[in-house]
Order: structure tokens, then C-alpha cells, then sequence
């Protein structure tokens, strides 16, 4: 009882061709597909960028070690 039947299906979607229309649907079906198209670019692009670059892997725990260094010492005197 819980399933949809072929007729719910083809009902809702005859009311909606009849909101939007048929020219309607289908300028929103290729906003989403340039915008998944883009989605992909970009992310690929991303990618070579970060590959191209080197990764400077200490230079975050140079500046923490730093950091405690500097607090321990007292001055003496």
C-alpha cells in the first residue's frame, strides 16, 4: 500500500509538464547539467593545482616549538 503505482507516476507527472511545461523542464535540466559540468572542472582543476605545488609539511611545528621555547625562558637576575 505504501508503494506508488505506474498511475501516481504518470499523474504527477502530467501536472508537472502542465506547471512548468515541457520547454521549462528541459532549460532546467541543462542549468543542472552545466552546473554539475562546472561542479567537476572545477574540482579537477583543484586537484592539479594542489599537485603542482609543493607542501611545506614543518612549517606549523616550527612555529609551535617556537612558541613553547619562547614562554619557558625566564629571565634570571
Amino acid at each position: 500500500m505504501g508503494a506508488f503505482s505506474i498511475w501516481h507516476w504518470v499523474i504527477v507527472l502530467a501536472i508537472i509538464v502542465l506547471l512548468f511545461g515541457r520547454g521549462r523542464i528541459s532549460d532546467i535540466m541543462t542549468d543542472v547539467a552545466e552546473g554539475v559540468k562546472n561542479f567537476k572542472r572545477g574540482m579537477s582543476d583543484e586537484d592539479k593545482h594542489e599537485r603542482d605545488q609543493p607542501k611545506s609539511i614543518n612549517s606549523d611545528s616550527e612555529k609551535t616549538v617556537d612558541q613553547q621555547a619562547t614562554s619557558n625562558t625566564t629571565k634570571l637576575g
